[in-house]
């Protein structure tokens, strides 16, 4: 017996889902992430599952926000085949021509010079979009990266954050490959370079975003020193991210030590293939939850905390192998009370540390936020300082404490009393008297009219701050997460294709 189809009510969207055909059968799909789900699912309980579950920061949302997705998604470009709109052109052939014909065109393929042409076009038309938007923009921030990829290139990837439509928006700006060296000039002069073939005035510049490395902040001839030059009234800051990734490398000896050898020991266990499967047939005796341990690479900061975590996890299985292996040793270096205590204290810090870092990752993200963020971690880790007794691992103490230092060395801006940051948080609680004279009058204004604090109250910060001040704060890029995000793109597509 043929089961029950399901039908798609219009009431569906205030889930996030519309209709569509996939095999004859209609079925929802959600028009955040794309997924489709089967027939089955099109009922408001499922519905609203894949809304929690999947994207739980939307699930409050008005439903205005999900008819908008839904009317874009009508208005998608044709080469989207499989998600929104079908093969347009395919129908009309065979509406035109016939079957025989639809299938004979199905076998055409397109040339190299027209599939290139075509991709050159289209990147084209987005470059001058994105371009236009930033020319119009009262002002715009950029955020600089340098990274070289599997193919030893040097590229350059710059980020702009701009104001369109009333909020504030990210876009990639360019990607430029540096082909000597990478000093300081050479960035400088890549970004000069399409700042005056792109008609981008430097004057609207109001914020740049690098890494700490001396060629971007060298203090005589770095990147931001050279842009300055353009525009003395340029806020440089360090990326927050790149920061925390420097605190997170802070160990005293005895940690280091114990964290080179859980590196070892890593390292013996996964050198060949018969330990690896040796090791693997062992951890499934046991029942482990997983059956092969993870290397740690430097570049990755998360490799660090994911393999300390998976070593500490499958320690039996780790020390019983070694002693299988004869390894009598590190096998006993890797039981003793010693290096278990440590490998657990490293295990649980470095997971913390990958949580924050996670936290700090994100699109439109604004200082603030992420100073919040720091400061909460601060917070938590001076609370543990405080519970551990001073005799538990002098160890564990030294290397907390050390942590809130470099914290406090590399966040010296984070404090809570940051009277511009109060402002902008809730410029209706800040004390006027308190703030730079050329902000006061400004202040009060804001502070006494009722309609723009009633909006302050129902709009997101940003769009707050950009409908009635544009203040120029917001537009900072405190990450760069969107470079990595793009020189991993290209580090896939060169060991894809070369």
């Amino acid at each position: 017996m043929a089961s029950k189809k399901r039908k798609y009510d219009a009431e569906y969207i205030k889930y996030g889902f519309v209709a569509i055909k996939k095999n004859g059968v209609e079925v929802p799909q959600c028009v955040v992430c794309l997924d489709t789900l089967s027939n089955d699912a099109t009922r408001p309980t499922r519905l609203q599952r894949h809304l929690h579950h999947r994207h739980p920061e939307l699930s409050k949302i008005p439903v205005e926000y999900f008819c908008a997705k839904r009317d874009s998604l009508s208005q998608m470009r044709l080469d989207k085949k499989g998600k929104y709109n079908g093969d347009c052109q395919g129908c009309e052939i065979k509406i035109l021509l016939g079957n025989d014909m639809a299938k004979q065109f199905k076998n055409i393929s397109l040339p190299d010079s027209t599939v290139k042409r075509r991709i050159d076009e289209l990147a084209d038309d987005i470059k001058q979009q994105v371009l236009e938007k930033v020319k119009c923009s009262p002002f715009f921030a950029i955020s600089c990266d340098e990274s070289t990829d599997h193919a030893n290139c040097a590229q350059l990837i710059v980020h702009a954050r701009f104001i369109a439509n009333n909020t504030i928006k990210e876009e990639l700006l360019f990607s430029e490959p540096l082909k000597t060296t990478t000093k300081g000039a050479d960035v400088f002069q890549a970004v000069s370079q399409f700042f005056e073939v792109n008609g981008l005035m430097w004057e609207k510049l109001v914020g740049v975003c690098t890494d700490g490395a001396p060629a971007m902040l060298g203090s005589r001839s770095g990147f931001v020193k050279m842009i300055k030059s353009k525009n003395p009234c340029i806020f440089a800051m360090h990326c927050v991210i790149h920061r925390q990734a420097l605190v997170a490398k802070t160990l005293l000896d005895d940690l280091r030590e114990d964290l080179n050898f859980a590196v070892g020991v890593v390292i013996y266990v996964k050198s060949s293939a018969l330990n690896t499967r040796l090791f693997a047939a062992l951890c499934e005796s046991l029942n482990a939850d997983y059956i092969a341990l993870l290397y740690h690479t430097e570049v990755r900061w998360l490799s660090k905390g994911n393999m300390l975590g998976r070593i500490y996890e499958l320690r039996e299985a780790v020390a019983e192998f070694l002693e299988q292996r004869a390894r009598r040793a590190m096998c006993r270096a890797f039981k003793s009370e010693h290096f278990q205590v440590s490998l657990a204290y490293l295990a649980d810090i470095f997971e913390a540390l990958n949580s924050l870092n996670l936290k700090l990752l994100g699109a439109n993200k604004n200082v603030m936020a992420h100073y919040d963020i720091v400061q909460s971690f601060i917070a938590k880790i001076s609370l543990c300082d405080k519970c551990i007794s001073e005799n538990l691992k002098r160890k564990i103490k030294g290397h907390i404490r050390s942590l809130q230092d470099e914290f406090f060395h590399y966040f010296p801006d984070v404090e809570p009393e940051n009277l511009i940051y109060k402002l902008v948080r809730n410029p209706f609680l800040v004390n006027v008297e308190d703030l730079p004279h050329d902000l006061q009058e400004e202040a009060i204004e804001l502070q006494f009219n009722s309609l723009t604090k009633e909006s302050f109250e129902s709009m997101p910060l940003e769009n707050y701050w950009v409908k009635n001040v544009l203040l120029w704060k917001l537009a900072w890029l405190d990450a760069t997460m969107k470079q990595n995000v793009a020189l991993g793109t290209l580090n896939t597509y060169r060991t894809t294709f070369y």
